[in-house]
């Protein structure tokens, strides 16, 4: 008998639980049924599980009424009732569009809106999308939602520390220039990381690799990174609570700026560099063995990201919109 691949029928479940009560094996019954043996493992496992109202044990009807009731489920997402829709959202993140982009541009092309980005998100996280591996496809490959458990913070250790909430208020507003918010990214291999520097109005933002996360070095690094620009080109810096930023005292001290960190566990407040981070990841995957990559190849991963048309720029460019900032404040100088 050759095999099948639909749904299994109520006469096949009847079948399964007549042959497993009689002590027939896995491999056996899928013979019998014509079934691969993954599809009798797994109607009796996720079949069977004890619940408040259930003893536990695989029982045919109940089996069956199971799988509709999951079918019925399956069937509120809009993307699984529309092939068409589903395949266009499919290429779409494909290309490394995320979810919000691609809601945003079908309601843009249909003059209204198609589907939200929260069903996207939520059709991924299913595990009607799960079996094509969907989630793969999403900038920071993650295969199940959820926040991450907090731990402890080391904000207290930091000295001199200032909230963001005594940032000036113009910063939030994006509408100044030379606020800047900086990063790790970190990667899967022990040690490696890159520091991001990302421009709050332009988008801009910047690579590097130091040799490794300490606070002094960072401080430098950073220094060395923001020396370059004109005072007006670098007014603040927003950080995280992480230790490698204990020093930050010294970029006020070498370049005048002031230094700001974020509440903890809060790292939506410097949403910039998060952003950027994560349309790196696209290229660099948390897997990447920086060892691999010489620095012409980070080079090229930054300039691909400050030259993509940013809507928020009125499809400009950061590398553009910077460039802008920099001339304006050259002629007010």
């Amino acid at each position: 008998m050759g095999r099948c691949y639909g749904q299994l029928s109520l006469e096949e479940r009847v079948e399964i639980y007549r042959l497993h009560a009689g002590g027939i094996s896995q491999n056996q019954i899928a013979a019998a049924l014509g079934r691969a043996v993954s599809t009798i493992s797994r109607e009796l496992k996720r079949n069977s599980k004890p619940t408040k109202g259930w003893a536990g044990g695989y029982e045919p009807v109940r089996a069956q009424q199971l799988a509709e009731r999951r079918r019925r489920w399956d069937c509120r997402f809009k993307l699984a009732r529309q092939p068409d829709l589903r395949n266009r959202v499919g290429k779409s993140l494909a290309m490394g569009h995320s979810p919000e982009q691609i809601a945003g541009r079908l309601a843009l092309e249909q003059g209204r809106v198609i589907i939200s980005h929260e069903s996207i998100y939520r059709f991924i996280y299913h595990r009607t999308a799960q079996k094509d591996y969907w989630y793969r496809l999403l900038p920071r490959h993650k295969k199940m939602r959820g926040r991450r458990r907090r731990g402890g913070s080391s904000a207290s250790l930091i000295k001199q520390r200032r909230s963001i909430t005594e940032r000036p208020a113009e910063v939030d507003g994006r509408q100044a220039p030379g606020h800047w918010e900086a990063d790790f990214m970190m990667f899967s291999r022990s040690g490696q990381g890159l520091m991001v520097l990302h421009e709050r109005q332009s988008r801009f933002s910047l690579l590097h690799r130091p040799v490794d996360r300490k606070a002094i070095p960072t401080a430098r690094a950073i220094a060395r990174q923001l020396g370059k620009l004109p005072p007006a080109m670098r007014q603040t810096i927003s950080f995280d609570n992480g230790n490698e930023f204990a020093e930050h005292h010294r970029l006020h001290n070498i370049l005048g700026v002031q230094t700001f960190f974020c509440d903890p566990h809060s790292p939506w407040q410097k949403g910039g560099v998060e952003n950027s981070i994560g349309r790196l990841r696209r290229w660099l995957p948390r897997k990447t063995d920086l060892n691999l990559l010489a620095a012409a190849d980070l080079r090229r991963y930054v300039q691909r990201l400050n030259d993509t048309p940013r809507k928020c720029l009125d499809f400009k460019t950061p590398a553009e919109a910077f460039s802008e900032l920099k001339s304006t404040v050259a002629l007010q100088t």
